[in-house]
């Protein structure tokens, strides 16, 4: 396993084919969505709520399994980092422990996995914090002690499930600043899922907007902006036309009358 941040973990392919999922109901949550992520790529999935973003994220990370359809994702031996929506950090343990924790499970020694996770909270700028429990954290740090755990194994496919939706708006800003430079030093392949038009116009590279449910995908939009993003891109006329044609795109695949 390669450690640490001193070389780039390449991205991963993420092809998608047909994928249907049905939960018992029956609940159609999932259905005929055919999608390819090019290796290094950062695609934001948006989409109404309970459309089944998630659903699909938790497929592609191989925590479900679809009724039909294909998927694949990179070589069997990938690895993949997970961000949910709540940091999900164990009270117990400090910041470091809780980063070095998926480390500790796969059985690196102790010196390296706290090597690795020193390394990894200095990247999400948290070095001040490594000794504090999750108490002791605002939202946002939880958070970026979260996305440091999801980085320490260095993974090739990141995916996040709406890790930032719970802060205030500059702290989300904040973090999807920090992430897109994160993306761009890294390059690893990157699924974002969101109900923010801002938040996918701003990190992404290109935009899936899915329908309600059954998700299917109505809009595949590469996104009209440069690969570098600064704050100040929010305030741009082409930041604004390419929200504008998230918006609707999610209109259109909502199908409800005002």
């Amino acid at each position: 396993m390669q450690l640490g941040f001193t070389v780039a973990t390449p991205g991963i392919s993420v092809d998608l084919r047909g994928i249907r999922r049905v939960f018992p109901g029956p609940v159609a949550a999932v259905d005929e969505v055919d999608l390819h992520i090019a290796p290094g790529e950062f695609v934001a999935l948006l989409g109404p709520s309970g459309c089944g973003k998630s659903t699909l994220l938790r497929i592609i990370a191989g925590l479900d399994k679809p009724d039909s359809g294909s998927i694949q994702a990179g070589p069997a031996q990938r690895q993949i980092g997970y961000v949910f929506q709540d940091a999900h950090l164990l009270p117990w343990r400090n910041a470091l422990r809780n980063v070095a924790l998926p480390l500790e499970l796969s059985g690196v020694p102790r010196a390296e996995r706290l090597t690795a996770a020193t390394q990894a909270i200095e990247r999400v700028e948290l070095a001040d914090a490594v000794a504090r429990y999750p108490a002791e954290l605002s939202g946002g740090m939880r958070m970026r002690v979260s996305l440091a755990r999801a980085l320490v194994t260095n993974p090739s496919l990141l995916l996040l499930d709406e890790p930032f939706a719970a802060l205030d708006e500059i702290t989300r800003q904040q973090l999807d600043e920090h992430l897109h430079r994160l993306w761009f030093e890294r390059r690893m392949t990157v699924i974002f899922v969101t109900h923010s038009i801002m938040e996918a116009t701003f990190l992404a590279q290109r935009a899936v907007v899915l329908t309600r449910r059954p998700a299917r995908v109505i809009l595949d939009h590469r996104l009209d902006l440069p690969e570098a993003r600064a704050a100040a891109l929010r305030t741009e006329p082409q930041f604004s036309q390419q929200m504008r044609v998230l918006f609707e795109a999610l209109e259109r695949g909502d199908g409800r009358q005002a």
